[in-house]
């Protein structure tokens, strides 16, 4: 009996998919998500909790076109675990379909979703056993992030980052001493680093709180200094920034 998260930011196809998974006498639980941070959630409680334990979740049903984390984006992040959950695209596009079996996905099922179709990618799904098979893999450094330097890996300290840039499917990372590019997303930086004091300010960019130096508030509009350089904040993050600076100690 396979535990599934179906992701879906269109409620429609989300609900005809719940429904489908649900009719499937192979799934024992199916919950949904609407785009993939809220997924990313659900997955890290079902990690903690444990492959045998009440939150955890076998295989996870993903769009691919989803605003801000995609499936693609969501799926890289799960290769990074060392029991990730299995995954199965279910899209409306099928230009992905290499790049989604070079993430080990167990099938790609296109939309509109057929019953029989679905049933075939849940049946190897419950053939793979409903998880991922244990591949050792060394653990990745929380306080450091390897970056790329003419064929040189360096590890950047996190603490040494002031602010991270949004470049399409790259993220430009600023320290006191220059700036790195990495083929990460910037909603992906935003998820791994919310707990180290890194907040959004801007659709393209990520600020860790304790290198804010000055919050400046000019004709309507809101800025940050950051070593020195100015920043603007979006209305819809100005607030939520102000309280926590507010808060900071």
């Amino acid at each position: 009996m396979l535990r599934a998260l179906a992701v879906d930011d269109e409620r429609p196809s989300l609900e005809e998919l719940l429904y489908l998974l649900n009719a499937d006498p192979r799934i024992g639980s199916a919950e949904g998500a609407g785009d993939a941070t809220e997924a990313l959630r659900r997955i890290n409680r079902a990690l903690e909790s444990g492959p045998g334990g009440p939150e955890a979740i076998d295989v996870v049903f993903l769009d691919i076109h989803m605003p801000g984390l995609d499936g693609l984006d969501l799926a890289r992040l799960l290769t990074g675990f060392a029991v990730p959950p299995l995954v199965v695209f279910v899209t409306a596009h099928e230009d992905f379909a290499v790049q989604a079996f070079d993430l080990k996905a167990v099938d790609y099922v296109l939309k509109p979703v057929r019953r029989e179709r679905l049933a075939e990618a849940v049946r190897r799904a419950a053939e793979r056993g409903g998880t991922a098979p244990r591949i050792p893999v060394h653990e990745p450094d929380p306080d450091h992030i390897p970056v790329e330097l003419g064929g040189v890996t360096r590890f950047v300290p996190v603490d040494d980052i002031t602010h991270v840039e949004a470049r399409g499917d790259y993220a430009r990372l600023h320290t006191d001493k220059g700036s790195h590019l990495v083929r990460i997303p910037l909603s992906a930086l935003e998820e791994r680093w919310r707990s180290r004091g890194f907040v959004r300010i801007h659709r393209r960019h990520l600020v860790a709180l304790r290198h804010i130096g000055e919050l400046r508030l000019d004709a309507g509009t809101v800025s940050v200094l950051v070593g020195a350089e100015e920043l603007q904040v979006s209305r819809r993050h100005a607030r939520e920034l102000r309280d926590l600076l507010m808060r900071r100690p």
